[in-house]
């Protein structure tokens, strides 16, 4: 499966923004992982596919998914819902310049703030290379753009999006030996 770009998925997307414009319908997108990482934050050159889901018209979005993957030779779940089962109740997502919509039809993206993205990532986890999983890369990333130093910290954000007891103990031991790897070690003196 060949890999997508920022270029190739914002094309892919100004073609679902074009076809909504032209039905006349107002499309809501949530665009999640390696995607938003993509083409929102700058920490990925691409990705596999665009996990999202669909706020209005599902089976319009999937029928010109599936018309752009054709016109592009990509696969056809270039577009697809699989994030899903990792979705918080308590999302934080902001909308994507470029994409507003309009009250006669279009596109609107949304793209999760660096924090849920982050607690996403964690509780995603699948180490690196398994399904072409950046997972691990991804969550090094983001704890070092948004700051995080410590499992405490990284777990206080996890936590403000999933409950406790939903969080795995592989996602907690995952983060806990990130975390080491990454935090600064103190320097010894001599």
């Amino acid at each position: 499966m060949a890999l997508l770009t920022k270029d190739d998925i914002i094309r892919g997307l100004r073609k679902i923004d074009e076809k909504a414009r032209k039905a006349e319908m107002l499309i809501d997108l949530a665009v999640y992982g390696g995607a938003a990482l993509t083409i929102a934050f700058d920490v990925r050159l691409a990705t596999r596919d665009v996990d999202a889901v669909v706020r209005g018209s599902p089976d319009f979005v999937r029928s010109v998914a599936a018309e752009i993957a054709a016109d592009e030779g990509w696969s056809e779940d270039w577009l697809n819902d699989g994030v899903k089962g990792f979705l918080s109740g308590n999302e934080e997502m902001n909308l994507m310049a470029g994409f507003p919509g309009s009250p006669n039809g279009g596109l609107r993206i949304y793209i999760p703030t660096p924090a849920y993205i982050f607690a996403m990532k964690c509780m995603a986890m699948r180490p690196d290379g398994i399904d072409g999983s950046h997972d691990i890369a991804d969550i090094e990333l983001l704890a070092n753009k948004i700051g995080i130093k410590t499992a405490d910290e990284a777990f206080s954000i996890i936590e403000g999006f999933y409950p406790l007891d939903r969080i795995p103990p592989k996602v907690r031991f995952g983060v806990e030996e990130i975390m080491e790897r990454i935090a600064p070690q103190p320097k010894c003196g001599g």
